[in-house]
């Protein structure tokens, strides 16, 4: 899925390409369940590309409540600066597309401290003409991740005494949580 940026001979061109699910490897947080369309357009401005686009699939998730598996549409939009990774910059490239990354600024100062930019947000390297789309689209994905992933809005959850799925049935469990903090105030009472 590397794209060779030395084919590209004009100042902007389009690609589109639709990988399988196979494609990508399942992570901890999701696994790719359909083909992956991918749609960009490729600014080139001498050394620099700006790749304007998107990716959609759906991902499968585990429910945060209920800890049943269950799949979400996403499409994810973005608009990313790639820059050649140069030996003499200071700089490190083993980051992810967008991934801060550490170095030497400008004036040989370090750059602990600074304030990140919005163009540090959207700023990623590239080395021997080519950019791993696998790795863009992948960070793209997370970043489209809900914060807690739920199968449903309604998802009623585990119970914490015995573990039964409480969308699938009920159990017996009365939970009779009581709050430690009171303790005293009941010896009290029945004194």
């Amino acid at each position: 899925m590397l794209l060779d940026l030395s084919r590209l001979r004009g100042a902007r061109e389009r690609v589109e390409r639709t990988w399988p699910a196979t494609s990508f490897d399942s992570t901890d947080d999701f696994v790719v369940s359909s083909p992956v369309t991918f749609e960009a357009d490729i600014h080139k401005d001498k050394q620099i590309y700006r790749i304007v686009g998107r990716a959609a699939a759906t991902l499968e998730l585990t429910c945060s409540r209920c800890v049943e598996p269950f799949r979400v549409p996403v499409e994810a939009s973005f608009d990313l600066r790639y820059v050649p990774h140069s030996e003499n910059t200071g700089l490190r490239a083993e980051g992810a597309p967008g991934e801060k990354l550490r170095g030497k600024g400008a004036h040989g100062e370090s750059d602990e401290g600074q304030e990140v930019e919005e163009d540090d947000l959207t700023t990623a390297f590239y080395r021997d003409e080519t950019i791993d789309l696998s790795e863009l689209v992948r960070e793209q994905f997370y970043l489209a991740l809900p914060m807690k992933p739920l199968c449903a809005e309604a998802c009623k959850g585990l119970c914490p005494q015995c573990g039964t799925n409480l969308n699938q049935g009920t159990c017996d469990c009365r939970p009779e949580w009581q709050d430690p903090r009171f303790e005293a105030l009941k010896a009290l009472k029945k004194e």
